[in-house]
This record gives structure tokens, sequence and C-alpha cells, in this order.
């Protein structure tokens, strides 16, 4: 089974539509599939939900979507870094659905994993757990979290092997791999695609069973927030 393909736009070739929904991975902006999403901003499918621990910011990353107006929800954790994220927000333009980041990755890993819902205790009592279904165990509220099952995954990766077996670099790890699994079909940015047996098997964070589909770029790798301090 072919995996490898030229370029982001060839590989998500046949999978973007109109309404659907995307699961993106990425920490702030580390290990975002930025590649990816120039390729579906450029492609113009409208009315996206995605689901993200962030937005982006303003002109890069996921912003990129919200700019050209292709994201009609947002599922997400952090949004504090992205000016027009707030301003079609407080418009009334763009629907968001808040959830605890350890919840979202939860949701996407719950997702991956064909479990359609799971319970916990975050939330309960606060506006996160408002309208949903609570069940008392050991004394304890919890709420029920649904699992989220995507149309498409994209994530990046550090390295891959053409089948897809694949290594995250540090934070990129966080929410790349739940965000991989949970998605019908998975596109996959990386920095070096490799040959089958160059990496070592027990290194492998994600196995290329999850993905269908493989791209090495450039990647430009922004700092989200530069904080420095004088010179000594």
């Amino acid at each position: 089974m072919k995996k490898v393909y030229g370029s982001a736009a060839e590989a998500l070739d046949g999978l973007l539509f109109d309404g659907m929904t995307i699961a993106s991975g990425g920490f702030g902006l580390c290990g975002i599939p930025e590649l990816l999403i120039q390729a579906i901003r450029d492609a113009g499918p409208k009315d996206l939900t995605v689901a993200s621990n962030n937005a982006g910011v303003d002109g890069f990353g996921l912003g990129l979507l919200l700019e050209s107006k292709q994201v009609k929800k947002m599922m997400s954790s952090y949004v504090g870094e992205n000016k027009e994220f707030m301003r079609q927000y407080l418009g009334g333009e763009l629907e968001l659905e808040f959830n605890p980041q350890g919840t979202l990755a939860e949701r996407m890993r719950a997702g991956g994993a064909g479990i359609a819902g799971f319970y916990t205790k975050t939330g309960y009592g606060t506006q996160i757990g408002e309208g949903k279904e609570v069940k008392e165990f050991d004394g304890e509220n919890y709420i029920l979290e649904r699992g989220i099952f995507a149309d498409l995954s994209i994530v990046k990766a550090w390295k891959a092997d053409t089948t897809g077996n694949c290594i995250f670099r540090k934070t990129a790890r966080n929410f790349n791999p739940p965000a991989a699994m949970c998605g019908k079909v998975c596109v996959m940015e990386v920095e070096e695609i490799v040959e089958p047996g160059e990496l070592d098997p027990d290194h492998i964070h994600l196995p290329g069973i999850y993905v269908h589909r493989l791209i090495e770029g450039e990647h430009e790798k922004r700092i989200e927030q530069r904080t420095t301090r004088p010179a000594a």
C-alpha cells in the first residue's frame, strides 16, 4: 500500500469536503501540521469542525483557516493567542466547545480506541458539565464525555518510515498521537522519511497502522512566545 506522497495537496486529494470534522495535532505551535493546514486552506473546504488543543496564532497554523472563514466550530482547550479567533467568537461567527486539556486528549484517544464515551470527574459542577449525563461511582460524581471520531486526522512527526511508523519529538508528542488515532483517515507530515528497519522498534511512538498517507517537508518552527532576559 503506497503511503508516501509528493506534497500535502496530493496527500489530501479526495479527502476534503464541506462540513467535515478534522482532528489536528500539535501543542501551541510545537508539532503542528503546518503544511497540511496550508493545503487545506488552498483547497477551500468550508464549515469545518476542528478538534485541536489550540487554534494557532494570527497568520499561522490553524489561524490561517480562521482567517479564510473555513472553520465553523472549534473544539479546543486553549485559544488565547489568536485575535481573529477572539473576534469571530465574540461576534457570534464561530462556535466553540471548550474542553479541559486532559479531557480533549482522552476524547481523541477514546475515539481511536473505538470507545463511544467515558466518565470523568473533571468539569463536574462547572459550565463544562452543564447538560451532560452525570453518574455516581463510589460516592463521587462523574460526567459523560463523548469520544471524538473525526473524518480526517492531520498530524506532524519528526521521523517516520515509509510504512508510517513514527517518532515525535518532545512536546509534539502531547496531542499528535491521540489526534492521529481518532480519524477515519490520518495524513502525517514529517521532517524525514526513512526506510523500514531504520527506526528502533522500541522507540516508535505511533505504529504505522494508524497512518494512511505521509509526506516529507520543510517546516518553519515558529516560537509562540519568545521570552528573553538581559545578557549578564
